[in-house]
């Protein structure tokens, strides 16, 4: 009966949890927070045989999309479920550092060294399961700390030395397990609701034994083992059973959440509620017209075929872009909601992290940290007094800024998402001119609304690949292709596709880069406002890896993460020395093309198809 009423209070701590609005996360949306750098020494402390680790990256914002880890909805790790996944090596005392970890699971492993007494700094760990590896040493004192901890089983290692009284005597324990093991001297008094010291052969059953330390245990405890086993047995028994009707319970009510959500969600954006869906705030309307000054014209900051980007001020003073999507009734609201939520799981340093959003009956807003210089688009076309300048160095800093954030999209997000508009214009310069990856996943939003053709093709004009404009069918090659663009728009200056000498002529920027590469003559293409500073290796390197992406056949192209390694390899760090060319040379390249404007995304909308269906 207590059990029940136990499972009722947590059932309806769950229920208030899932419907209360929660804080916006405190990460930082970039740098690398010190949960990463403690996750990262622990991988590196390890041998990871069937790679499962590969996953976790250092450029990641937080760890809360990697495999294996869980994070509370602020956004802090809470557990760690590594159970049987063939890792050897040693812990990293570094784990100390998930100062809010709950849970820790490593049991079935071939880890080895002594248990990091740095365990006893999580003072929130409830459940910690070192079994079945090969830990030796003592038991860490430090765990006598860990005075919120219910579940502690660090049976079938090595473990030597006499059992700890402060782990012996935590009170809280519901089950202790230190069975076979090395253990050995007089056993305190273990207040643990159930426990198990099975199978030290050395350990004294009693305080008041004599001779106690290195003499084999005596006949009789045999059969106080036995009991002990047995009694074991039928307290696991009971928690499998009541564990199986907690689950069960659990379930039912996330199920009757989730109605409950989809039933009233439309009457909570009525009335202009605000409350935070995982890591995304939900802000209302009404304080987005506030924070744009009722959408100014004034405060446009940008816009394309998605919508409108408007700069704001939240109350707490936060400078934040709002974009205002096109067309916003495409789509259901529960739908919306979930994709937005897919989207704020991508979180990376080179990617635009999603603060929020705002859902009505007519609109949909999507809400990001504003980025002080721009555009990649806005500095190359407009280098007046307000837009910064772009040096060399800068440049080959972005490309390799926006390739880690494509790769991350493409191998490293779960599930993965293609872009499909690498462009300039969506490269975006937070203040340190670090490339920040904008406007993904959108178009993969915008798509549910044309369900009666053909997928509709979305980008633009230049930077879309030649299978994509004629099959409509995109992959991860698509936007390699996009970014081979890019990496043209960089080195010359020019959009994909400009208007030449008032003929009402389009040329690309690809064909004349052939040309030239073929003459090579590649001095020739760079950008007139770098006025011939630039390194000539990297020149050359980058111009055959956007030709090598630029291919007309997808599976030619290399993937991100080989574009990726290719330009680190020949990245030239001006501290170490490098060939820099930096005087008046002549360009091929003339300002004769159209300096306007970015061209906005758009949308080609295929041929509906005829007949039944």
């Amino acid at each position: 009966m207590v059990t029940l009423v136990v499972l009722l209070i947590f059932s309806i701590f769950l229920f208030w949890v899932a419907i209360t609005p929660a804080s916006m996360s405190l990460l930082s949306p970039k740098g690398v927070n010190y949960e990463v750098a403690a996750l990262m020494s622990m991988k590196n402390k390890m041998r990871d045989e069937y790679h499962v680790l590969d996953g976790w990256d250092i450029n990641s914002v937080d760890p809360c999309t990697w495999y294996m880890v869980g994070c509370s909805s602020e956004g802090y790790v809470v557990s760690l479920e590594m159970a049987s996944m063939g890792l050897s090596g040693t812990l990293s005392p570094s784990i100390g550092n998930l100062t809010y970890l709950r849970t820790l699971l490593l049991q079935n492993n071939q880890l080895s060294g002594p248990i990091p007494a740095e365990i006893g700094k999580l003072s929130e760990l409830q459940t910690l399961d070192l079994s079945g590896n090969q830990f030796e040493g003592e038991i860490p004192r430090a765990l006598g700390r860990l005075i919120r901890l219910g579940y502690l089983r660090l049976s079938r290692n090595r473990l030597s030395g006499q059992i700890p009284k402060p782990v012996a005597y935590l009170s809280g324990l519901s089950f202790l397990d230190l069975s076979f093991n090395n253990l050995s001297g007089p056993t305190p008094k273990i207040l643990a609701k159930d426990y198990s010291i099975a199978g030290n052969s050395f350990i004294c059953p009693a305080l008041h034994m004599p001779n106690c330390g290195g003499v084999p245990r005596p006949e009789n405890e045999t059969n106080s083992d036995r009991k002990i086993s047995n009694h074991h047995r039928w307290v696991v028994s009971v928690i499998i059973g009541v564990s199986c009707t907690f689950i069960l319970m659990v379930m039912l009510l996330v199920c009757w959440v989730h109605w409950y959500r989809s039933r009233f969600l439309t009457g909570y954006v009525q009335h202009d509620c605000e409350f935070a869906v995982g890591h995304l705030k939900r802000f209302s309307f009404r304080e987005l017209q506030i924070a744009t000054g009722n959408f100014s014209s004034k405060n446009i900051v940008g816009q394309g075929g998605f919508g409108v980007v408007y700069k704001g001020c939240l109350p707490n003073r936060t400078v934040v872009a709002v974009k205002r999507l096109r067309d916003p009734s495409f789509t259901g609201e529960v739908q919306f909601q979930t994709e937005v939520e897919m989207i704020g799981l991508a979180v990376h340093r080179n990617l635009l992290r999603l603060y929020g959003f705002c859902m009505t009956p007519e609109e949909r807003l999507l809400i990001y940290p504003y980025m002080p210089n721009g555009s990649v688009a806005d500095c190359l076309r407009d280098n007046g007094r307000d837009k910064p300048f772009l040096d060399w160095t800068k440049r080959m800093h972005i490309a390799l800024g926006a390739a880690r954030g494509i790769l991350y999209l493409h191998e490293q997000c779960n599930p993965k998402i293609i872009h499909r508009d690498v462009k300039a214009a969506n490269i975006l310069l937070d203040e340190s001119f670090d490339a920040v990856v904008g406007d993904f996943g959108l178009a993969k939003l915008l798509d549910c609304k044309d369900s009666h053709v053909t997928t509709a093709v979305r980008g633009t004009i230049g930077h879309i690949a030649p299978e994509y404009l004629s099959t409509g069918q995109s992959s991860e090659k698509t936007d390699v292709f996009g970014y081979g663009i890019l990496l043209l728009e960089l080195i010359t200056g020019h959009k994909a596709l400009d208007s030449g000498n008032g003929q009402g002529q389009k040329g690309t920027i690809l064909d004349r880069v052939r040309n030239l590469f073929e003459e090579k003559k590649v001095e020739m293409l760079v950008d007139r406002d770098l006025r011939g500073c630039f390194n000539a290796e990297e020149l050359e390197k980058t111009v055959e890896v956007a030709l090598q992406c630029t291919l007309s056949n997808p599976n030619k192209r290399p993937k991100m993460s080989e574009v990726l390694r290719i330009l680190e390899i020949g990245h030239v760090d001006e501290s170490q020395g490098g060939s820099n060319i930096c005087e008046p040379r002549a360009f091929s390249f003339s300002r004769n093309f159209s300096d306007t404007h970015e061209e906005s995304s758009f949308t080609f909308e295929p041929i509906e198809l005829s007949g039944p269906r």
